[in-house]
């Protein structure tokens, strides 16, 4: 059962009857988590709604959500009263603000979180050593995730990502559990997908002050015939803005949504972004062990069910 309950700014608690229906999608970053759930409503809080901004769901005693409350409607009818509550998880908070333009010396982990998280009230969990980057640039108008982003992802490698509880984590994965699914796991639909529109073949790099170029390649597209080259010159702000622009980053996020498996299975089949999925299925023959990039859980007329994406 699927149940949970809003906060108010001055931390009232408002709990909600159990969801007859819902949607929630969990990605762990962007687009970042969202829930839709409706409810049958009986009314006489309607003012305690209007100062609600958190939504919480919890299933079974876990915590499956945690957001901000976008949106709610009431809505009534000869059957009944019935509320509907939509959020997005707390990574909107960062999605939603603009930074202010900045320029660091030396910007480190903590001076990100203290400017450009800790303000928007997102808890901060798990952090690793990431190293500082000397000449960091900020751009007026970025959002605050960008700026996030920029600094874990470009320069450090590292995705950052929240949790359920809506915990910013900014470290290395660890790969999650690892599930298992072959053909006794009740599979109802599976979709595979091989884009390869805006795979690159090739990166060309062109350094201003030396005046070379650097050629990097994606050998295994080139022997099945791929052909995309893109250009780039290395920016003047030095090498270490300049990882952003890398050859070999670019190649990799150019290739890294190229192949897709998305697979439907019955139940509240709960896995988190990161997880790993082993699969074993004959029809399509789809082998190997898979990361998850985003789980879709519904309850809908049609009953229970959660779509993975793989990659």
């Amino acid at each position: 059962m699927m149940k949970g309950y809003l906060l108010t700014a001055e931390g009232e608690k408002i709990w909600l009857p159990p969801f007859s229906g819902w949607r929630l999608r969990r990605t762990g970053s962007v687009p970042c988590d969202s829930f839709e759930g409706n409810c049958p409503w009986d009314g006489g809080v309607e003012s305690a709604l209007d100062r609600a901004c958190r939504l919480i769901v919890e299933q079974e005693g876990a915590r499956r959500f945690t957001g901000v409350l976008d949106e709610y409607e009431i809505c009534w009818d000869e059957t009944g009263g019935e509320l509907t509550v939509s959020g997005r998880g707390l990574a909107a908070l960062l999605l939603d603000n603009e930074a202010r333009g900045q320029d660091y010396q030396v910007a480190t982990l903590k001076d990100i979180l203290r400017d450009h998280v800790e303000p928007y009230g997102v808890p901060v969990g798990r952090v690793g050593e990431l190293a500082a980057v000397p000449g960091f640039s900020v751009s007026s108008g970025e959002s605050e995730w960008q700026v996030l982003y920029d600094f874990a992802r470009y320069h450090n490698g590292v995705q950052p990502r929240l949790d359920a509880w809506g915990s910013l984590t900014v470290e290395a994965g660890d790969g999650g559990k690892t599930v298992l699914v072959d053909d006794r796991s009740g599979v109802m639909a599976v979709r595979w997908r091989d884009k390869r529109y805006g795979v690159c073949s090739e990166i060309l790099i062109q350094d201003r002050k030396r005046l070379g170029v650097q050629r990097i390649t994606n050998d295994p597209f080139i022997a099945q015939g791929g052909q995309r080259r893109q250009v780039m010159t290395q920016p003047g702000k030095g090498a270490y803005q300049g990882l952003r622009y890398s050859g070999q980053f670019q190649l990799d996020r150019s290739a890294e949504e190229r192949f897709r498996a998305e697979i439907t299975l019955p139940g509240s089949y709960f896995c988190e972004p990161g997880d790993q999925v082993s699969l074993r299925l004959t029809r399509p023959a789809i082998r190997g062990v898979w990361t998850v990039q985003e789980t879709e859980a519904v309850l809908d007329k049609k009953g229970q069910r959660v779509k993975l994406t793989l990659g």
